[in-house]
């Protein structure tokens, strides 16, 4: 049975690039073979110094730590742009090969360190979607459930932060930004988009009925008589190639399909037909 010779450390070089990593090489009896590079921790940690004899098992040690201090390392840097939910930092780490086993430690250290806190997470993601958005509860919960944040934590800091004053001003605010936009559309077709845009926006039932009693609680409605006018007279238009009476009906289906009442589709079509006689 052959004799299993131990690796003895010949010398150790600081890095020219990385005064933070050392270059290890190990005796072959002439100036030295290149062997690994580690960081000054596990430089520490193993007491490496010239030499000494590495055993296999502290070998494979030594490069388990490494993986981990570089992932650490790779951690730290994607933390520095900005916070991130644990499980943002997991899936990075994740996506760069790293071997799971690795990953759970460094997630403990950066949590042990508080690098990562998911509650603090939380509350200032959900601050600063109300200071520079206009997105309501329902997707702000829905883009935490996808960082990994639980239900259980979301409730209660969405609920603690995003109160419903603070939900109802935000949509009715867009209400009226959108009102402004719809003056040419039928008060039913203009309520119509505006309730879509409350839901694509994430905003719950009860906010959206209530914006909406809010921005037509004087019936400011949209001016019904200059919105057929303009539709009215677009379809007109629209159909001037038809026979008059085909034409008529025409129009009529194209402002009807737009939300505005019959009676008043009937009252447009007479006063502009005589006026166009």
């Amino acid at each position: 049975m052959g004799v299993y010779i131990l690796p003895v450390i010949k010398k150790i070089t600081v890095q020219k690039n990385n005064k933070e990593r050392y270059n290890i090489f190990f005796d072959d009896g002439i100036s030295g073979q290149y062997a690994f590079s580690v960081s000054e921790d596990i430089l520490i940690k193993h007491d490496l110094r010239k030499g000494k004899d590495v055993s296999e098992e502290e070998l494979t040690d030594i490069f388990y730590h490494e993986e981990i201090q570089k992932a650490y390392n790779q951690a730290i840097q994607f933390l520095s742009f900005r916070m991130r939910s644990m499980k943002e930092v997991h899936d990075y780490l994740s996506d760069k090969g790293i071997d799971e086993g690795v990953i759970e430690e460094v997630i403990r250290r950066l949590r042990e360190r508080k690098y990562i806190n998911d509650e603090e997470f939380t509350a200032l993601y959900v601050k600063t979607q109300l200071n520079t958005t206009d997105k309501g509860p329902i997707i702000l919960k829905e883009a935490l459930r996808k960082k990994g944040i639980t239900d259980i934590m979301i409730e209660e800091i969405v609920d603690k932060h995003y109160l419903p004053e603070i939900q109802l001003e935000k949509a009715i605010s867009l209400c009226h930004k959108h009102k402004r936009k719809g003056k040419t559309l039928s008060s039913i077709q203009l309520k119509n988009n505006l309730q879509q845009m409350l839901v694509r926006k994430g905003y719950t039932k009860e906010i959206i009925s209530k914006a909406m009693e809010a921005t037509f609680i004087h019936n400011e409605e949209n001016n019904e008589e200059d919105a057929i006018r303009f539709q009215g007279e677009k379809a007109w238009r629209k159909y001037q190639s038809q026979p008059v009476d085909k034409r008529i009906i025409k129009v009529k289906q194209y402002l009807y399909r737009r939300g505005f009442q019959l009676s008043d589709i009937e009252r447009f079509l007479e006063d502009y037909i005589t006026s166009e006689e």
